[in-house]
């Protein structure tokens, strides 16, 4: 596998501290830009430096310590979380327990200074070539969330009609969230919580960051989309390059095919799933991360297509005496990350194939003098089935091949010579190795084409079934919108049908209360009903049913009008206002002015049928001959008080003099 990533074909910042510090003053940086040829140096400002990795967006920012960019934790996962999505952040001097940078630099051949231009540089290039750790603290699956863009309120006239419109609303936007998930091929779950006239909220757990979901964070009027990226439980740290020791893989196909990777000391080195990765794919991502020497199924007999690999790597191959329970690979994994239950299993396979071999590895192992690659020597004992003094005898025969060659050197080796040495022997064996396999590989091509043609043709069918399904489920879909819809307007038309219902109550009006009232409704006004003395009720009350001249108006509650807002209901010229609740002093002398009758609401006899209502006229009659009355006693009161302060005024001005 090459040692080259493909931030050399993309940019790398490398970074260090120049001054400051992150948890104090204000730091400046030493900043690098590398990618693979030439280097830019500039030192930047936190600000600056955050600013230019949104709007370049390089492949890797690498340091020698994660804590120079944020001043803890918490700090860091904030950082995390904002760099833009193709961009890692990578701590070249290892994991949890870096080394110097000096070290790290020094055994990779990379130059290194003291000075922070200098460190900054040797990051960059130790990062381009594929060393450190990728720091992460989040997981490739994303949560959208669609839920109230309101408080559906705590009472009132009108509550259950709002609640209803707002459930119904995230309901629709759920179902287009949800569609345009499908469209996008993703991997989802949903969680979803109804509520009267909906749904409260709906929840999609999907297999993929936020840059490969369709939907963006919006609120809009009655709905809110909210998307969350889920977080590992701490930080974690992902080798940029991985060796490719020898390993123990274990495989869980099917329509999701999951791969897991094991060391030799039992500890999990990878693990990924995939619905669209073909054969090639897996063994290509498998090859990258190790030399499988046991190929390992959660199931027995171990199914044909883990056998197709095992047959791929001639590796040996382990099965259990019965299929695994599930809380038995939950409870071997339950210390190890996984996205899905294809990696459970997958993880559980090679966890209990590396448990199964441990007593023979350690055995191996006991055997082996210093200096013995134990993994090679494990390889061929358990997957080629030789004897460990079978191996040990040809790797001695190699290496006393290798001393009587060099019997004729007149000195001795220096380190690069025989670090040389020992390469050119690995190259033959690999070599050999390399011959091996290519003869195998013609004999199983003819084959490889046999399958491909049937692959094809089951492809064929495969996407002719998938595109049927597609158009049923649309077809589906649109159905469960339509039925919906449907629903909603019979919903619409019971209420309408029960307003009218409670309409024609209102005008067959009990005798009892109004014995008066005859057959034809004489008798009877109708009333503007407005909610509160303010503008808003009363330009509200106007548009949905209009307030006009010689209206009947009345208010719920009277309290606290002004200047303004009484002077607004004054230029409807009401016949006259019923009111509940005391006017204030401004409202009463303004609408006194205006010659507007005011009386209680409580003197008149009302039906009410939502924002309509209707009195007895003689009631209404009643309430504006005693306003009338009260009116002239309230003129002749005011004439009396200006006379009174004329003569006051007169007899002062005689005082004077």
């Amino acid at each position: 596998m090459s040692t080259r990533t493909s931030a050399l074909d993309a940019v790398v910042f490398g970074i260090d501290i120049q001054s400051g510090d992150v948890r104090g003053d204000a730091p400046s940086y030493a900043l690098v830009e590398f990618d693979g040829e030439t280097v830019a140096r500039d030192v930047v400002s936190h600000r600056k430096l955050r600013r230019l990795i949104d709007d370049e967006e390089p492949a890797i920012v690498a340091t020698d310590n994660m804590y120079e960019l944020a001043a803890d934790k918490d700090q860091l996962i904030h950082l995390l979380g904002s760099l833009p999505t193709g961009t890692k952040l990578v701590q070249v001097t290892g994991a949890e327990q870096p080394e110097p940078l000096s070290r790290v630099a020094k055994r990779h051949g990379i130059p290194y200074g003291k000075e922070p231009m200098k460190e900054a540089e040797a990051a960059a290039r130790l990062a381009a070539h594929n060393v450190g750790h990728e720091v992460s603290a989040f997981t490739d699956t994303t949560t959208v969330k669609v839920s109230r863009g309101r408080s559906t309120g705590s009472g009132g006239w009108s509550e259950d009609r709002y609640t209803r419109r707002i459930h119904g609303a995230v309901k629709r936007r759920a179902r287009e969230v949800e569609s345009e998930l499908e469209d996008a091929n993703l991997a989802y779950e949903t969680d979803i919580r109804e509520a009267y006239g909906g749904y409260a909220n709906a929840v999609f757990t999907v297999e993929a960051r936020p840059s490969d979901i369709p939907v963006s964070s919006a609120r809009s009027g009655d709905v809110r989309v909210e998307i969350e990226r889920e977080r590992h439980d701490g930080i974690e740290f992902r080798p940029l390059a991985k060796r490719r020791d020898h390993v123990i893989v274990g495989i869980d196909p099917g329509t999701t095919t999951a791969v897991a990777i094991v060391g030799l000391e039992g500890e999990v080195l990878d693990v990924w799933s995939s619905r669209t990765s073909d054969t090639a794919d897996v063994i290509e991502w498998i090859v990258e991360r190790g030399r499988p020497i046991v190929v390992a199924a959660d199931v027995t007999p171990m199914p044909e297509t883990v056998e197709k690999f095992r047959r791929s790597f001639d590796a040996a191959g382990w099965t259990p005496e019965s299929d695994l329970p599930i809380d038995e690979k939950q409870h071997r994994t339950r210390e190890q990350p996984y996205d899905d239950d294809h990696q459970r299993d997958a993880m559980a396979a090679a966890l209990y194939a590396a448990d199964a071999h441990e007593g023979q590895f350690e055995r191996i192992a006991d055997k082996l003098p210093p200096g013995i690659d134990r993994g090679e020597v494990i390889a061929r004992v358990v997957a080629g089935e030789e004897s460990v003094e079978a191996v040990l005898a040809d790797l001695e025969d190699d290496d006393g091949a290798d001393e009587a060659a060099t019997e004729h050197e007149p000195r001795e080796l220096t380190e690069d010579e025989r670090r040389i040495k020992d390469l050119e022997r690995q190259v033959d064996r690999l070599q050999s190795h390399v011959e091996t396999l290519e003869g195998r590989l013609e004999e199983r091509e003819d084959r490889i084409d046999e399958l491909e043609d049937e692959l094809s043709g089951a492809r064929r069918t495969e996407r002719k079934e998938v595109r049927q399904n597609r158009e049923v489920t649309r077809h589906r879909r649109k159905a469960e919108r339509l039925e919906y819809e449907r629903d909603e307007a019979r919903d619409r038309v019971d209420e309408l049908e029960d307003k009218v219902e409670r309409m024609k109550a209102l005008w067959k009006l009990d005798h009892s209360n109004f014995s008066d009232v005859s057959a034809e409704k004489e008798g009877l006004a109708p009333v503007k009903v407005v909610e509160k003395f303010t503008k808003g009720a009363i330009r509200e009350a106007d548009d949905q049913y209009g307030i006009a001249i010689d209206d009947v108006v009345y208010l719920r509650d009277a309290s606290g009008a002004g200047r303004s807002t009484a002077e607004l209901l004054a230029e409807f010229e009401p016949r006259v206002i019923l009111k509940d609740g005391g006017l204030s002093e401004v409202a009463d002398e303004i609408l006194f002015d205006n010659e507007i009758p005011v009386g209680p609401a409580g003197d008149v006899a009302m039906q009410e049928v939502d924002e309509l209502a209707v009195a007895r006229e003689e009631d209404i009659e009643a309430v504006i001959d005693d306003w009338h009355d009260r009116a002239r006693e309230r003129r002749r009161d005011r004439k009396a008080a200006m006379v009174d302060q004329l003569i006051s005024e007169h007899r002062a001005g005689d005082n004077e003099v």
